[in-house]
């Protein structure tokens, strides 16, 4: 159960243009969104990041961006972005076997060499303090530019502010993955 009241109708002309733009991204008023709505200032912020982020980060294939916001929402442990992530990957048309594998991407045999230094990246970012090693930086750098790192290191960072503020706010799963008939692995 949510920890703040999600708001159910919009007020004010940014609330609106809110609610249009998640019904069109997800075919739904998304609870994030509601939550959100509290807060003018942090809903602009939000929507503005977002809206950045999809028009004009697009130096990593869309596929392997994603898997690394999954392996975020996985670490961070927000059910939320996870439903989410899923609906979104099988849209992308991304292997369910490389969906349900993100949390198990060492032992998985479903991810190449590129896959498996950006999931590492994704893990690395995201603990706290982040441990980002030279040495992975250097493997990194055999797959990736310096503007495709600092591309993933801006969606990890993205991610799990997401996913923080979701967890934070007591946000749970919507039932997206239902939609597309994917169940995410236990």
């Amino acid at each position: 159960m949510a920890h703040v009241r999600l708001i159910d109708r919009p007020r004010g002309l940014l609330r609106r243009y809110a609610w249009r733009y998640s019904r069109r991204m997800s075919g739904s008023v998304v609870e994030p969104v509601r939550a959100a709505a509290h807060h003018g200032g942090v809903l602009l912020a939000a929507g503005a990041i977002e809206m950045a982020a999809a028009r004009g980060w697009r130096k990593v294939d869309a596929r392997l961006r994603h898997l690394v916001i999954h392996a975020v929402s996985v670490a961070v442990g927000c059910s939320w972005c996870i439903d989410y992530g899923y609906y979104e990957g099988a849209q992308l048309g991304i292997d369910v076997a490389k969906l349900r594998e993100v949390a198990r991407w060492r032992d998985s045999a479903v991810f190449d060499e590129r896959e498996r230094a950006a999931l590492e990246f994704a893990e690395a970012a995201t603990v706290t303090p982040a441990q980002v090693t030279a040495e992975l930086a250097g493997r990194l750098h055999r797959f990736f530019t310096d503007a495709e790192l600092v591309e993933l290191s801006a969606w990890i960072a993205l991610e799990n502010y997401r996913s923080r503020f979701n967890a934070a706010l007591g946000l749970r799963s919507e039932g997206f993955s239902d939609r597309c008939g994917l169940r995410p692995a236990a």
